[in-house]
Order: C-alpha cells, then structure tokens, then sequence
C-alpha cells in the first residue's frame, strides 16, 4: 500500500536553484545567498533581480532594474473599478481578483508563456500587486487611491500609497526587510500550487491567482493573522500564561509556531523579533511584544527541545498591526500575503520566480 502523507512532507516534484532549506539547523539560502546577510544588506528590489537572474545586479543592473519595476506600478481604472465592488472583501481576495483581472489588460503577452514573456510579465505583476492591495485598503475606508510615487522604493512606494504619507526610513527599513524574508521559500504549499497550474501549461497569471488562493489558508500566510488574532484576544501579557494553558489544554495550538520544514528556530524570525520589539516601542504599544516574548520564552519553551520553534509568522502580525495594515475597516491588522504587498509584494516575487 502506497504511503500517504500529511501536506507536502516528503513529496518530490522538481529541483530547484532559487532556494535551499536544511530545516534541522535552520538554514536559508537565495540563490546560494544566506538569508542573514539579504535581510541586512541587501534590498528587496536587489532580491527580486537575484531570484530572477541567479546572481545580485551590479549597479546599473539594479537601477534599470528598480527602473522596470517604478515604471510598471499602474494599474488600469478597469481594475479600481472591480476593488470598488469588493471594497467590503478580505485584501487577499481582492488581490487574488485583481491579479486575474490584469490578465484582461495584458492581452499581448498573457498567453506567450516564452521565458522572456513570462520574467516581463513576473515583473509587472510584482509592481502592480502593491498598488492593488493599497488602492483596495484606501476603497475600503471612503478614499481615493493614490497613484504610485515613482520616486520611492518598492516598500516606500506601497506605505505611500496605503496612507497617503511620504514614510521615514526606518518604517520602509522594516517592511523593505519583511518583504525579503518572504520574497521565497521552496515548495511551499503557494509556489507547490501555482507550479501545478504552470505545469498545464496555462499562463502565468492563472498560476498566480491559484498561489495567493492557497497562500490566503490560515495554515500558510494566513497564520500571521490568526497569530494578531490571538494577541488581540489575550489582551496584556498578565492574561498571556491562563490563556495559553486553557487553549492547549482545549485541544488548541498557539499559532506561530512549529513550521512543516523546520525543526530549529526559523531563521528569518531574529530578523522580524527585535524589529517588532522597537516598532512597539516606538508606537507606544509594548504589550503585543511582551504578549509575544511571554508565549515563546515561557509558554512554548518546553516545546523547543521537540522541534516546535517560533516561524516568522510569529512576530510579522505584531508588525502589520503597528503598521495599522488592515484586513477589515473596523480592525487594524492586515496579514497581507503577498504577498503582499507586504505579504502581496513579498509573494509577487516568490511566485514569479517559481
């Protein structure tokens, strides 16, 4: 009898260069590049061109680069118009409509499936996802969509862009990071999705939308949500110890925690936990950290020694909270995805390259 297993554990479909795990010890590599040394020094813009190409651009590699990608950030007033319908919509659904609906809008290539096409057509789609979660964020709350700043970054541009403010540094500093630590990651349960799609030879937008579909599950990049969520109902961190030993007890799990690969600390969560720890500071709003801090180094320590270790879910829904990304009008908190662009930007790439 053949061995059935849970989820993608084991499965073997295709080799790949764009990424390396070895989840005993915790290891991530683009391209052959460690994910510590892209986090903090590289860029997303520089990250999406070495997952492309193979290699990190020279100088003027990158600025023609970051060119094609300021220059392909508009979307049609067709697809405004469709995010004004679903204005009430969660942004992951709206992106995932958006997206099939610039397939309309690219009529000259969306069926060239050529390697040429389809990297012009990844680089389109990279671009515009940050402007259609943004255009959906500002629908959503009575406001005009703001058209894309050409003169800010990919993450810069996509802040601009959901609150109508030039951001500081440090705030496009920290999404620019979170954009790097989820611009891949193998065979996930997304790219594994949108490669099925690919593998019928459809077309890359198809496979797109069948990515950000299964990215939207709370078991994928819906888990940094679910993780806000469960911060919100603890409420401080003296509620933090009860309320996690009446979950587990009740058959729950505390989200942002164990991942299907890694039996070591997910090494793109240190660059997410101190970045959370400041922004709160900054904002005024500790206690979603110390809420954190109390579930990882205390609640959930015991289970460390069993390969149970905090992802970068965990610290990213703090984050997009502060940062006030929304997934409803009523709730500050957004896990973007995709991608996007916080996740949405962040899976643009991932899926493009996959």
């Amino acid at each position: 009898m053949p061995e059935i297993v849970k989820g993608l554990k084991d499965v073997y479909l295709d080799t790949t260069e764009s990424s390396f795990i070895d989840g005993q010890v915790g290891k991530l590599l683009y391209r052959g590049y460690d994910i510590h040394d892209l986090a903090e020094k590289s860029t997303f813009e520089e990250v999406v061109y070495l997952l492309l190409y193979g290699d990190l651009p020279s100088k003027e590699q990158l600025a023609a680069f970051d060119a094609e990608l300021r220059a392909s950030r508009r979307i049609p007033d067709g697809i405004i118009t469709v995010l004004e319908v679903m204005k009430a919509a969660h942004p992951m659904d709206a992106l995932r409509t958006g997206i099939s609906a610039l397939a309309g809008y690219d009529v000259a290539e969306v069926a060239d499936n050529s390697v040429e096409a389809t990297i012009r057509k990844g680089i389109r789609l990279t671009a515009q996802g940050p402007t259609i979660v943004a255009a959906h964020h500002r629908l959503r709350q009575g406001l005009e969509p703001l058209a894309p700043n050409p003169d800010l970054s990919h993450a810069g541009n996509f802040l601009y862009m959901m609150f109508g403010e030039l951001p500081d540094e440090e705030t496009t500093g920290l999404l620019d990071v979170d954009f790097i630590l989820h611009a891949e990651h193998g065979a996930n349960a997304s790219a594994f999705a949108a490669r099925v799609t690919a593998s019928t030879i459809s077309d890359l937008h198809s496979a797109v939308v069948t990515g950000v579909g299964t990215l939207k599950g709370p078991a994928h990049g819906g888990a940094a949500e679910e993780v806000m969520k469960m911060s919100l109902d603890i409420g401080n961190p003296e509620n933090a110890e009860e309320y996690a030993r009446n979950h587990l007890e009740s058959g729950g799990r505390i989200m942002g925690f164990g991942h299907r690969v890694y039996r070591a600390e997910d090494p793109r969560a240190r660059h997410l936990r101190d970045r959370a720890q400041a922004l709160g500071e900054k904002k005024g709003e500790p206690r979603w950290f110390q809420i954190l801090s109390h579930l990882e180094q205390k609640t959930m320590l015991p289970y460390r020694d069993r390969g149970i270790c905090v992802n970068v879910d965990f610290f990213a829904g703090a984050i997009y909270y502060l940062l006030d990304i929304r997934t409803t009008c009523s709730s500050p908190f957004s896990h973007l995805a995709a991608s996007p662009a916080g996740r949405c930007s962040a899976w643009s790439s991932t899926r493009t390259t996959s």
